[in-house]
């Protein structure tokens, strides 16, 4: 590399991050902030975004287990928005949410 020209032209055909890209639709209640906390895009109707761009900072770790959580999260929050008056998010009414046969402590024929 002889000039600042070249230098920059070999910076940009050859850095690369190390890390996974998070934020570009970062979620928040500033005006910066481009989801809100039920991950639904402002100024949108009815679109959600479900992934790491979400994510204020880039996590200490790999982002593979905190995306599927915003994705889980993402699913609660639309079945709890169409989900019938009275239901819980999951569909179930709150009558049958305990399955048949499972005790108190939530395992079928446990002994107290």
């Amino acid at each position: 590399v002889r000039s600042d020209a070249a230098l920059v032209a070999w910076l940009r055909a050859s850095a690369m991050t190390t890390f996974h890209p998070v934020g570009t639709c970062r979620m928040g209640t500033d005006p910066m902030a481009v989801v809100d906390a039920r991950l639904a895009v402002r100024g949108i109707a009815g679109l959600r975004v479900a992934d790491a761009s979400i994510m204020p900072r880039i996590p200490g770790g790999n982002t593979h287990a905190p995306a599927v959580m915003i994705g889980e999260k993402a699913a609660e929050f639309m079945r709890a928005a169409a989900a019938p008056a009275g239901a819980t998010p999951t569909g179930a009414t709150p009558a049958d949410a305990t399955p048949a046969g499972a005790t108190a402590k939530g395992t079928k024929g446990a002994k107290e």
